[in-house]
């Protein structure tokens, strides 16, 4: 086996119940929703038991999110997989940097509940949305929702998907004309205009708030969604500031770390997206999910077997 990355997963991954038998199997998981509970009361019940719709309320997504990433990740630690690297979707950075070190695991926690917080006042601030375009390449994608008032191309996934940001109203008319060049717009369980310059406001606030905290230089490299880059120790607040407004180089992210070296990817956190993902951008590398125990107890055994 070559190097193995963890990766995190992102908003719009979530559902209700994740989390809940990793708490029950792991006592690294379970310290980790305990901690997180003291710090924000509800937080396992909106993971357990929540709603659809009140787990789709970016100030309720992401705290619930980061915690059943990051459980995932300390679960495989304890059962004896590491990771080299990490790299982690939106939301899942945050993850991605507490599981490297960067803060605590409960600074992680008031960090991503201030980040979800922020993200939830400007996405009221807004009749926004977002979707992602299937069947067509980025920049095709990208030259078409610049037709339409207040539309970017935003996340650039993988090889025929482009996710795409902003206002609802320009929505139809841009769904409308990727069905002529081809492709197909599919709507996203998400409540914002996510990593475009409808965040500018959010991720200014969120910048401030960073620095209440300090942040220790990470202690495996953790590739960033900004530049696809490791992250530099001098500049972490900064990157995880503009990461909020700027898109997501998820594609050029998990090809830099194919360069890099890895060969095994393990994505930790809810569903299985980043999985997807990573199949259609290398037929060359191993893909493993852990979001619940029974993942976990497949993915540790299928790992420990390839050694």
């Amino acid at each position: 086996m070559g190097k193995i990355a963890f990766l995190f997963a992102g908003q719009g991954a979530q559902y209700s119940g994740m989390g809940e038998s990793l708490y029950t199997e792991s006592s690294a998981a379970k310290a980790l929703y305990t901690a997180a509970e003291a710090i924000r009361p509800g937080t396992m019940a909106q993971s357990f038991s929540g709603t659809d719709e009140e787990l789709k309320k970016t100030e309720n997504t992401q705290p619930c999110l980061y915690l059943v990433d990051l459980a995932a990740a300390l679960a495989l630690e304890e059962a004896g997989i590491h990771a080299d690297a990490a790299a982690g979707f939106s939301l899942g950075e945050i993850a991605a940097l507490g599981f490297a070190g960067v803060y605590s695991a409960e600074d992680g926690f008031r960090i991503v509940s201030k980040r979800g917080a922020c993200m939830q006042e400007a996405a009221e601030a807004a009749d926004t949305a977002m979707c992602a375009v299937v069947k067509l390449d980025a920049e095709t994608v990208a030259n078409a929702a610049a037709e339409f008032e207040q539309l970017y191309a935003v996340n650039f996934n993988c090889p025929g998907q482009t996710v795409v940001s902003g206002l609802k109203s320009s929505m139809p008319g841009f769904t409308a004309r990727v069905k002529e060049l081809g492709g197909r717009a599919i709507p996203l369980a998400v409540s914002a205009a996510f990593h475009s310059p409808f965040m500018n406001g959010a991720a200014e606030k969120f910048g401030e708030a960073l620095k209440a905290y300090s942040f220790a230089a990470p202690r495996i490299p953790v590739y960033a969604n900004l530049n696809a880059q490791p992250y530099a120790p001098a500049q972490i607040p900064q990157t995880m500031q503009q990461q909020i407004c700027s898109p997501v180089r998820w594609q050029t992210t998990i090809e830099a770390m194919i360069a890099d070296g890895f060969t095994d990817f393990i994505e930790v956190g809810a569903g299985k997206t980043l999985s997807g993902l990573v199949k259609k951008i290398s037929a060359d590398v191993r893909i493993f999910n852990v979001q619940d125990a029974e993942s976990l107890a497949e993915t540790v055994k299928a790992v420990k077997e390839s050694c």
